[in-house]
This record gives C-alpha cells, sequence and structure tokens, in this order.
C-alpha cells in the first residue's frame, strides 16, 4: 500500500503541469536532495534521470552500502562491537566508583575518566553519523536521519547519554526517517535516551515530572500554537507515569516490578496514575500502558501535528519562511498517508515553489562541511573525519550537543551571522589546502606513507554542472587564484557554495 501511494504522487506529477519537475538546475536540485552534490552521485542522476533517482531516494529501504574500507572503520568502533546494555553498565559502574571513592583526588580522576568515556562514545556516534552523511548512498535518508534527530533532540553530556546516542540513532531514528510517523513517535519515547533526557524515567504517581508530555506536544507533535492548555500537558503528564528505565544498580528488583523490559526501557505499573485523564477534549479511560498508545495514536495524526511537521520540513527542505499553501499541501497528504514521511517529502519536492527555491537555502554548518567533503574528497576514503567534527564543533552544530530539546535552529538567521561567516571562510581556507590527518587512520603506523589528501574540488563534474551558474565575481575570483589551494578556498567561500 504505501509503495502504492508513493507511485501516485509520482504518476501526479508526471500528468500535471505545476507539478512537474519545470526543468531545475540538475546540478542545484541535487544539491538540496543529498548532503551535496557531488561526481559520483551526479553520474547516477544522468544515468536514471530526476523522478527515478528521487523515487530510489525515498524509498527507505534502498542500498545504503558504503565503501569497504569507511565499514570496516565503523564495525570498528566499540558502538558496534559492543551491546548498548554493557556499554552502559561500564559507564554507570564508573560513576557508581567515581561517587563512592573517599579521597578527593582519586575521586576527581574517577570522574574524569567517567567524563572521558561517555564523551569518547558519543564521538564515536558522531564520526559514524558523519561518515555515512559523506559516502552512504541513501542521501535523502541520510538527511532525514539528521533532520529527526534534530527534531527528537537529546544532549548527550546529561545523565552520560554518550553511551545510549549511537543506540538511540540506529534504532530510534533511522529506521524510521523516511517511515511513518507515528512509528517514529513511539521509537522516541520508547528510547531511554529520550525518557533520562527528559526525565521521564523520575515521571511517577505522586510525583509527576511535565518534562516530557511539555516536549511531546510543544516541540515533537503539535506544535506551540497547537491548540492545546497547560491542563493537557498536565494530563498527558499522568499518562505517561510508569515509562521508565530499568535502574541497572537496582536492575534485579526494577525488573521484578516492571513489564514490557525492552533493553533499558521499562514500563512500572505501580508507578502508573490509573485514573481517567482528559487530553484535547478527549476522555483516556485508566487502564495502565494502553493508555500511552492510544494517547501517541491521537497525537500523531492531530490536523495540527500535520501542520507542524510540514512546516519544519518545509523550512529545511524549502525555505525559511515556507507558504502557508505549500505547508497545507504538505499537511494533506501527511493526513491522506497516516503520517508517510516519503510521501509528504514527494509532496513537497514536486511543487513549482520548491524548485524556485533551488540555491537560495543557506547551508547550516553540517550541510556545509558535508557538501565540502563529499565534493573535495569523492572518490577517496576519510579515514579520520576528527577534522571535520571540529569544523562543525566551530560553527556551533555539533551532533547530540544542542542542550535544550528544541534542536538547532534551521533558518539562515542563526548560521549567518558575522562572527559565523568569518569561522566559515575561516574553514574554506582550511579545508581548501591539505588536510592528511583525513586519510590517515588515528591509530596507523608514523611510518605509513602519507597519502595525496589536497581535495579535488577544480574538476570536470565542477566545469560541466557547476561553472555555468556562477556569476561573474565568483568567476573573476576563482580566475585570478594562483594555485589550487587557493582555488579551494575561494570556491569553498564563495557565495554559490554557501547556499543549496
Amino acid at each position: 500500500m504505501r509503495k502504492f501511494v508513493l507511485q501516485c504522487v509520482f504518476m501526479a506529477c508526471a500528468v500535471a503541469p505545476a507539478c512537474a519537475f519545470a526543468d531545475p538546475d540538475p546540478a542545484l536540485w541535487l544539491d538540496r536532495i543529498t548532503w551535496g552534490a557531488n561526481a559520483a552521485s551526479w553520474q547516477t542522476l544522468q544515468a536514471q534521470g530526476m523522478p527515478a533517482f528521487l523515487q530510489q531516494q525515498l524509498d527507505p529501504h534502498a542500498p545504503d552500502a558504503l565503501p569497504p574500507e569507511v565499514q570496516a572503520r565503523i564495525d570498528a568502533m566499540d558502538i558496534s562491537r559492543r551491546p548498548t546494555v554493557d556499554l552502559v553498565r561500564d559507564l554507570d559502574r564508573q560513576r557508581r566508583d567515581a561517587e563512592g571513592a573517599g579521597d578527593p583526588e582519586r575521586k576527581k580522576a574517577a570522574r574524569k575518566a567517567f567524563k572521558q568515556a561517555a564523551e569518547a562514545l558519543a564521538r564515536e556516534a558522531a564520526t559514524r553519523h558523519l561518515l555515512r552523511a559523506i559516502y552512504s548512498p541513501a542521501q535523502l535518508r541520510e538527511q532525514m536521519t539528521w533532520f529527526w534527530l534534530n527534531h527528537f533532540n537529546v544532549y548527550s553530556r546529561k545523565h552520560a547519554l554518550g553511551a545510549l546516542v549511537a543506540d538511540y540513532e540506529d534504532r530510534a531514528i533511522r529506521p524510521h526517517a523516511l517511515g511513518r510517523f507515528r512509528d517514529l513517535l513511539g521509537a522516541t519515547l520508547h528510547h531511554p535516551a529520550m525518557l533520562l533526557y527528559l526525565d521521564n524515567a523520575r515521571n511517577a504517581a505522586g510525583q509527576i515530572n511535565e518534562n516530557y508530555a511539555r516536549e511531546l506536544m510543544e516541540l515533537h507533535t503539535l506544535g506551540v500554537d497547537g491548540g492545546y492548555t497547560q491542563r493537557d500537558v498536565q494530563e498527558l503528564a499522568r499518562v505517561l507515569t510508569g515509562v521508565g528505565v530499568l535502574p541497572l544498580e537496582r536492575e534485579k528488583a526494577a525488573r521484578a516490578h516492571a513489564v514490557q523490559v525492552d533493553g533499558l526501557f521499562a514500563y512500572y505499573p505501580r508507578r502508573h496514575d490509573n485514573g481517567d485523564k482528559r487530553i484535547l477534549g478527549v476522555t483516556i479511560k485508566g487502564r495502565g500502558y494502553p493508555e500511552v498508545e492510544e494517547v501517541l495514536d491521537m497525537l500523531a495524526r492531530h490536523p495540527a501535528t500535520a501542520r507542524n511537521l510540514s512546516r519544519q520540513l518545509a523550512q529545511y527542505f524549502v525555505s525559511d519562511t515556507p507558504s502557508p499553501a505549500l505547508v497545507d499541501a504538505m499537511a494533506q497528504t501527511y493526513l491522506r498517508t497516516d503520517g508517510d514521511i516519503a510521501a509528504v517529502l514527494a509532496t513537497l519536492f514536486a511543487t513549482p515553489e520548491f524548485n524556485a527555491s533551488l540555491g537560495h537555502k543557506f547551508k547550516d554548518p553540517m550541510h556545509y562541511v558535508v557538501s565540502a567533503a563529499r565534493q573535495g574528497y569523492d572518490g577517496r576514503v576519510i579515514m579520520n573525519a576528527d577534522p571535520l567534527l571540529k569544523a562543525v564543533q566551530r560553527l556551533g552544530e555539533s551532533l547530540y550537543e544542542h542542550q535544550t530539546p528544541d534542536g538547532y535552529a534551521l533558518d539562515m538567521a542563526a548560521w549567518a551571522s558575522p562572527g559565523q561567516m568569518t569561522a566559515r571562510f575561516d574553514i574554506a581556507q582550511a579545508m581548501g589546502g591539505p588536510m592528511p590527518a583525513l586519510l590517515q587512520a588515528d591509530d596507523a603506523s608514523a611510518a605509513a606513507p602519507r597519502k595525496e589528501s589536497m581535495p579535488s574540488l577544480n574538476t570536470a563534474f565542477f566545469q560541466t554542472a557547476i561553472a555555468p551558474r556562477l556569476s561573474a565575481n565568483t568567476r573573476a575570483a576563482l580566475a585570478g587564484a594562483h594555485t589550487p589551494k587557493e582555488w579551494n578556498g575561494i570556491w569553498l567561500a564563495a557565495p554559490e557554495f554557501m547556499m543549496r
């Protein structure tokens, strides 16, 4: 059924002049659909054509095989080799050891080791995410994974969530990034990273904590203008009582009182408020955990959620201020398809507004750094992503490090201040030159031969797909470059490269 819905969207676009692709610039179109156009994706687009390329990108099960060296790098990470529960147990043991240390110096050293261990796991997750963004052929799924991670934001430094963010991305976010929003919403609720970050693990009858309930309505579903009240938040918090996490220091005792244990997720009937609740005018009969599923269904299928999510997707892919007509068209598709994310995106990509926006959406830091790496190191394997992670960090958009649950801003104003642009120009100069650390594994022998690390930006792909649309000023600046490094730096600082 889901495949049929998508096919209908594409058939409608094929016969309706207003929603045909209207001959967009293919390189700009590719730059928007992917994390950044490069020679490899350009060749695939030329071979398949836009409709077939897009249909494959919208497929939630599209192949995403990485280069063998990249996959081997990921497979060697602790987050790949060890079960998440074991990683959390180790960190929890370190935390308790630090708390129990009597000697102040020993306690200080133990706390530092605990913090470093948690940060190392979060850094592995960020590295894996960046490598997938650069190399995965399923580029749209990778973009949507980032988008939903930002939408359902968690902060890795709270409660040492560094041990959980990799699993959160892989089990709660990525499998549903192009699927049904209701499944995605449920997966995030069932993950301990979310329950710990927004304190629902402490939410119990008689000890209500509203943090998660509030963000579930305001940020995750209905939106701040979604028509709910403070009373609705309070009632939702009552529904969520008992939804929590298995405490490892009391695991056996906790298991005895919990039902529906899945990994570290646990539901505790004794902590649940079993009274009736009333949310958005609907009475929720008190009956335990089924209340949670009923409310998630209601929130996911609400028209305000359809509008809120459609508006955010349009801001991400089209404009900081998308038209009400575009948002309404996307919301109608959302409601008609029961929250099918790929179908909503298909509606968006088929509009004249999307085509008209190509080349006018300012790149946020992640898009800027990843697109530079994709274009400059196309066909070469980045073995050490630390320089790229540091660049994203300097620009203020580090993965898993946004403290508040609202996630990073999606508009240009957040990323185009004078300070931001100065930092971006510095990074353009650095990334335009040799970066040998990128191509050298961090555990490589000092005697290992260095690989040529100058990015390849002035290529046949550039001359064919990008150069024809450059302004006279950019052409003149590039023509005046005296060295490949200078040329690269000028291009990465050019207005055309800053946009997608």
